[in-house]
């Protein structure tokens, strides 16, 4: 299991947790996006030492080897000058750092092996977070969208709300109690003078125009009378 494996089920256990408690979602985005960043941070910083240790390690491998080339000569050596003891002694000291290159030769295995899951999960998490930079404008704007629903959803349940609704009819019904109590303040009053003289003021005013109105009736009657003698007359 590569380390970036092992950060995503960390991480995901801890947002499952902060998700559990309603927790902000935009702060869970960001706190993702940071975790991230440190997590990507950590892992090239493990990476470059892995691969500083293995530089190291393959040096001493190099000069494991060459002592070992170093031994076998001097083992040739010892034959030609007829000193097998000598001969002995180099070729055990070859077969030490022989085996000391096996240990070496070993560990660079395990250093190259570790440096290529780190550049795995570094190019894993690099993807990742490019793709939850360009989400996280769109990720705030769904969360302020749904939280703005969300309430519009509550006040339109709270406003269907049977108490709501009688609460607006009761001030229905007072309103109209109060209109028809406007309309009962003048109901039964009795004219004053002034208004009484006003009265009589409009009556002669319509009294006299409707003596006009019948005046000029008559006149334009009596006009065609005459006018249809005339005819008759002529003919």
């Amino acid at each position: 299991m590569g380390i970036f494996t092992r950060f995503r089920d960390i991480v995901g256990s801890n947002i499952n947790s902060m998700l559990d408690r309603a927790e902000d979602p935009e702060k869970l985005i960001r706190m993702m996006i940071q975790e991230m960043e440190d997590t990507l941070i950590e892992l090239k910083v493990a990476c470059a030492g892995v691969m500083a240790e293995s530089k190291r390690v393959r040096h001493q491998l190099q000069t494991n080897e060459k002592r070992t080339h170093y031994w076998e000569d001097r083992a040739a050596l010892a034959v030609n000058k007829g000193k097998d003891d000598l001969a002995r002694e180099a070729l055990l000291e070859k077969r030490r750092f022989i085996q000391r290159s096996e240990l070496l030769t070993n560990e660079v295995t395990r250093h190259q092996s570790l440096m290529d899951q780190y550049r795995k999960d570094i190019q894993q998490l690099e993807e990742k977070l490019k793709s939850a930079h360009e989400k996280e404008r769109l990720l705030v704007q769904r969360h302020i969208y749904a939280t703005r629903k969300r309430r519009a959803q509550e006040e339109i349940r709270r406003m269907d709300n049977s108490d709501t609704i009688i609460k607006f009819e009761e001030l229905e019904h007072r309103i109209d109690h109060m209109e028809a109590e406007a309309d009962l303040v003048n109901f039964g009053h009795k004219p004053n003078l002034e208004d009484e003289l006003e009265r009589l003021e409009m009556d002669e005013e319509i009294e006299n125009e409707l003596r006009g109105l019948k005046t000029t009736a008559i006149d334009k009657m009596e006009e065609r009378v005459e006018a249809l003698e005339t005819i008759v007359d002529d003919k």
